[in-house]
């Protein structure tokens, strides 16, 4: 059994941007050349989310509405008080969709459906740097 780890590094704009992932994660587990495993997607920070969807032009419009209106970007935030940085609905929304997942795989292939692609979804509300961390486990 090895463990090996990868990073990523994504520079976002913000605002519930959504990065697909999918195609630098599989580059990277070709070159862990594990056959067999499990792959956990972690994104380092409190302001993001990893989690899958079909990747298309809809839900990159869809998924930023719908969290305006469950988690409004201007309502009052006890967050916002504490730091003044105006990113409470931020915190929040990657507390619900959480900052990893874990994705298994066989035959050099992750069991990912057809139109199911792993993303990060930066909260924030400005652009950052972000690093997202793949641990390979597996043989």
């Amino acid at each position: 059994m090895k463990i090996i780890t990868k990073e990523l590094i994504y520079k976002t704009k913000g605002d519930s941007e959504i990065i697909d992932l999918t195609l630098d994660l599989n580059k990277l587990l070709i070159e862990t050349k594990l056959s067999e495993g499990n792959c956990t997607v972690f994104s380092i920070g409190s302001t993001g989310g990893i989690t899958t969807l079909e990747y298309e032009p809809g839900l990159l419009k869809d998924i930023p509405s719908f969290l305006d209106k469950i988690i409004p970007k201007y309502e009052k935030y006890f967050h916002n008080d504490t730091w003044g940085d105006g990113n409470g609905h931020s915190h929040i929304r990657s507390a619900i969709f959480k900052t990893s997942l874990t994705i298994p795989f066989a035959k050099k292939l992750f069991f990912l459906g057809t139109w199911q692609q792993v993303v990060f979804i930066d909260f924030d509300n400005r652009p950052r740097t972000r690093r997202i961390i793949a641990q390979f486990i597996g043989e």
